[in-house]
């Protein structure tokens, strides 16, 4: 008997509706519904982007252990998976006809504790009326450049179409192994964002002494971070195997989503 472990957006009508619906599915294809990921022979998640980031944590320490996200929220970037569709792409998992996307995932280290982020990590000013923030930054232990403006971003590939490109960074193609650095409202105009390969590892630090910054991380971690603190960042050995709709194109998602290359006017 295959087993299923479920996470929904339980403040969301539309994703209890969904979650009724596949219990009662699984229920027909005995399925069981357990209360772990690590018992389970696949994932998933129903509700927006932010049920993703905020669940994804659950599902990338078993190997092979594929996730179905299927989109309750507005945009669904992330969770592309239609609410028509989802029963459909329920069978053509269990019958073994489905597409899948390896979501590279990004290790944070702080103070000896590890974090995991699916989109991005920002190092920014504490505050609105704070003052410049300094960043330094090194990448495989060689000095890269210091940024200086509200803060910075590093994202991931998935995270490339958040607030990395909200704040003029380039789109990245889901399945790379890439890191796109953005400065946030830089200070020098000729300041702007790099792509480095997924194989380097990233140190910064603020780089004023007494100056107080945060870092957050796929917006849901908030932790407050001195000079006298580092952050290594690199990509983890754990990855997030995504089950994408078989009929999907990377790029008619973009004009979907994003109206990506649509006439403005």
């Amino acid at each position: 008997m295959k087993k299923v472990f479920i996470i929904y957006n339980q403040d969301k009508p539309l994703a209890q509706e969904l979650y009724q619906k596949s219990v009662e599915y699984f229920a027909s294809k005995k399925i069981e519904i357990v209360d772990k990921a690590g018992k389970a022979d696949f994932g998933v998640v129903i509700g927006g982007d932010g049920t993703l980031l905020r669940s994804f944590r659950n599902f990338i320490f078993k190997k092979n252990l594929y996730v179905i996200a299927i989109n309750a929220g507005s945009l669904g970037f992330v969770t592309e998976i239609k609410k028509e569709n989802m029963i459909d792409e329920y069978e053509n998992f269990l019958n073994g006809k489905f597409k899948y996307e390896k979501r590279h995932i990004l290790e944070v280290e702080i103070d000896e504790q590890i974090y995991y982020a699916l989109n991005e990590v920002v190092l920014s000013k504490a505050g609105i009326t704070s003052r410049v923030l300094r960043v330094d930054f090194k990448t495989n232990g060689e000095y890269m450049c210091t940024y200086k403006g509200d803060g910075v971003i590093v994202a991931t590939p998935t995270g490339s179409t958040a607030y990395s490109m909200s704040a003029g960074g380039p789109i990245l193609k889901s399945d790379m192994k890439a890191v796109v650095i953005t400065p946030i409202a830089p200070h020098n105009l000729s300041t702007r964002p790099i792509v480095i390969g997924g194989d380097e590892r990233i140190e910064m630090k603020i780089g004023d002494e007494k100056r107080v910054g945060q870092i957050i991380i796929d917006g849901q971690t908030n932790k407050r971070i001195t000079s006298a603190e580092d952050i290594r960042i690199e990509y983890s050995k754990f990855t997030l195997n995504l089950v994408i709709p078989r009929d999907r194109n990377y790029y008619s998602v973009l004009r979907e989503k994003l109206k990506w290359g649509d006439n403005l006017c």
